[in-house]
């Protein structure tokens, strides 16, 4: 793909990004003002969960998520690792986190221009310290709300398999592969609804 050709598709794909977060927001909204009720009154704390996550080129920021664990859960049990049966996660936590809808708050976060549609899952900046240059290029593009790792097994991949979906996502990065990535994210969530939790139903840690 030449320069100027790439240049396009990634102009592109800002638009497509930000229409979408723009409308995905107005039509949610209602949804969103639901899930903050149910989610104060399930238990004590904030609606949103603001983490700080590794962007693109190394930058910080705070991806916008629905809580779904009880307030402080960093701080208590398997602390990052998150497992099935995890008594952290609320009751309607559980239901959040098995139809992705924890996420959609992150369309703030496309419309700002810190995350897009399609990309690498953000990180933690512990994670992020321990790459190799061949895991650094998950940094070259802004993360995404889903990804190429996402659709080949979600969050029961290991954090190497991830890695390597992910990079390969990067260096053959294409608007037709987002709209492949797209169209199959809603399948895996929505129709076979699986990879929400790893093996053993507890979701693989990254440690070096």
């Amino acid at each position: 793909m030449n320069t100027i050709v790439k240049k396009l598709q990634f102009f592109f794909k800002r638009v497509f990004d930000f229409l979408t977060a723009f409308l995905g927001l107005i039509l949610l909204s209602p949804l969103f003002i639901i899930i903050a009720i149910l989610i104060k009154a399930d238990s004590d704390g904030n609606v949103f969960l603001k983490q700080e996550r590794i962007g693109k080129n190394g930058l910080l920021f705070l991806p916008f998520k629905f809580r779904t664990m009880v307030e402080g859960a960093i701080n208590k049990g398997l602390r990052y690792t998150v497992s099935e049966n995890d008594e952290r996660i609320t009751k309607i936590g559980k239901f959040l986190r098995k139809w992705g809808i924890d996420e959609l708050p992150q369309l703030i976060n496309i419309l700002r221009g810190e995350m897009s549609l399609v990309g690498p899952r953000p990180t933690f900046r512990y994670q992020v310290e321990k790459y190799n240059n061949f895991e650094k290029k998950r940094l070259l593009v802004k993360p995404g709300l889903t990804g190429w790792a996402i659709i080949h097994g979600r969050n029961s991949l290991t954090w190497e398999d991830r890695i390597k979906y992910d990079v390969w996502y990067v260096e053959n990065w294409s608007l037709r592969l987002d709209a492949k990535i797209i169209f199959k994210t809603f399948y895996l969530i929505f129709i076979k609804q699986e990879g929400v939790y790893g093996k053993g139903g507890i979701n693989d840690s990254f440690e070096k």
